[in-house]
């Protein structure tokens, strides 16, 4: 036979007889019909309308007594509910999903929250390789929480913390100076900068003496960083800086040395410390 278009396909309608047994009884069907509608019921052939049955999941009540017979009710499914499964772990890779098929205009906002992900089942491979945060939010970051640079930063600060005296000090002769600031790096891999600004220093040594200037990382002197020339006739200062390798998370004192000549500082000097991410 010849079809305009394509073929009609065809399926069959599942079908069972049961054996009448002259009570209003209760038969097992093989399927479970969506609603009593979805059934046709016949009793020695003749259509039972849906009033002289019930239905609950598979189990069929009749509310009328049968007579009895072989095979002389028939039930008949004028459709299946149909299952679409569900997929067999591991079973759709990259190429079963359109490109862009699953965009943010399918998925109402909200609607992926975390109790819908399995644990674990994000990972880093799964991310991009960049964060964008756009204007007008922002990034938190827990207390306790590391950020680890594996490479190059860029854009991003590596300032860590920042310590800071002020005093005014008098070095006489050789020695250590009061001008001193403790830090505790959060790495040993990490760097201290250090600088300190002697304001308004004096000599008075004699004069074209030479004043010299340096730190000490606890007892350990890290060198003369500035030599300045005293003169009793005119005021001076001076700044040094100097970045430091402590390799250690223990508490570091730094402080400002000084020797070969007596200089006083008549206003107040500074000594700053920072932690340089490594």
């Amino acid at each position: 036979m010849s079809y305009i278009g394509k073929e009609p396909q065809f399926t069959q309608y599942p079908s069972k007889f049961f054996n009448g047994d002259g009570t209003a009884m209760t038969v097992t069907l093989d399927y479970s019909p969506p609603n009593a509608a979805a059934l046709l019921v016949f009793i020695d052939g003749v259509r039972q309308d849906t009033s002289a049955y019930t239905l609950s999941g598979t189990s069929l009540t009749f509310t009328c007594t049968f007579p009895s017979g072989t095979n002389n009710v028939q039930v008949v499914h004028l459709g299946l509910t149909q299952d679409v499964g569900v997929p067999s772990d591991d079973t759709i890779s990259t190429v079963k999903i359109q490109d862009d098929a699953v965009s943010t205009v399918k998925i109402q906002d909200n609607a992926v929250t975390s109790v819908k992900i399995q644990d674990d089942a994000v990972t880093s491979a799964k991310l991009a390789n960049s964060l964008n945060i756009t204007s007008g939010n922002s990034l938190t970051i827990d207390s306790g929480a590391t950020i680890t640079n594996n490479g190059t930063a860029s854009g991003f600060g590596k300032l860590l913390q920042v310590q800071s005296y002020s005093a005014g000090i008098t070095f006489s002769g050789t020695g250590d100076s009061s001008l001193s600031v403790s830090i505790t790096p959060s790495s040993a891999s990490n760097k201290i900068f250090i600088i300190a600004t002697l304001a308004r220093a004096s000599g008075t040594g004699a004069d074209g003496s030479n004043a010299y200037f340096g730190f000490k990382r606890n007892t350990t002197s890290l060198g003369n960083f500035a030599n300045l020339q005293t003169d009793s006739n005119r005021d001076a200062g001076h700044t040094l800086s100097y970045l430091d390798s402590p390799s250690s998370t223990s508490s570091q004192t730094y402080l400002v040395t000084g020797n070969s000549a007596k200089i006083s500082a008549t206003a107040n000097s500074t000594i700053t410390v920072m932690e340089i991410a490594g």
